[in-house]
């Protein structure tokens, strides 16, 4: 009976072990970075970032048109018509330290409109080769979110050669 329950635990044991999951490693940042499309996704954020500067120096312009005006006409000016350009003057000292603080938000929130497809792409690509090499798990190796991972678990070139990419330098496994 004994002999039977340990043949059985080994043999359940043995199954168990059989389905082991197979993990993988990808680095997407470095993927991007090597795409084609991030040549056209830097000029739209050049073209964003100067859009940006051109409406803010506008801001700076009317402040300190506004200024100059209040401080010509201040000793001539009725306290109704001095309180108005003040608050005037106030109020736009608000919107240009707004848009300072929105400036890094907006620039981020369009990089990221203009890299969600490319995004979509690498997931695509990741997702034929998890299914065609039978990975159970992918763990990304970017940045340090990864303590180690043994190089030929990385799918990160697997996924650029499905994708048609070309590295311009080799992937590095230091992070991995």
């Amino acid at each position: 009976m004994i002999r039977s329950s340990l043949l059985i635990v080994f043999l359940c044991f043995s199954v168990f072990a059989n389905a082991q999951t197979k993990v993988g490693t990808i680095d997407t940042d470095y993927i991007l970075a090597q795409m084609p499309e991030m040549e056209e996704v830097n000029e739209g954020l050049k073209a964003y970032d100067k859009q940006l500067q051109e409406d803010f120096q506008d801001n700076i312009k009317k402040y300190d048109t506004l200024v100059k005006s209040y401080q010509a006409d201040a000793e001539i000016l009725s306290d109704s018509v001095r309180q108005e350009r003040e608050s005037k003057i106030i109020e736009l000292e608000n919107l240009i330290k707004q848009f300072r603080q929105r400036a890094q938000v907006m620039m981020q929130l369009r990089r990221n409109e203009l890299t969600n497809p490319l995004y979509d792409k690498i997931d695509a690509a990741m997702r034929e080769v998890i299914i065609e090499e039978g990975y159970t798990q992918i763990l990304h190796a970017g940045g340090n979110s990864l303590a180690f991972s043994a190089e030929e678990y990385d799918i990160t070139q697997k996924v650029m050669d499905k994708m048609g990419i070309k590295a311009s330098t080799p992937v590095t496994t230091e992070d991995n």
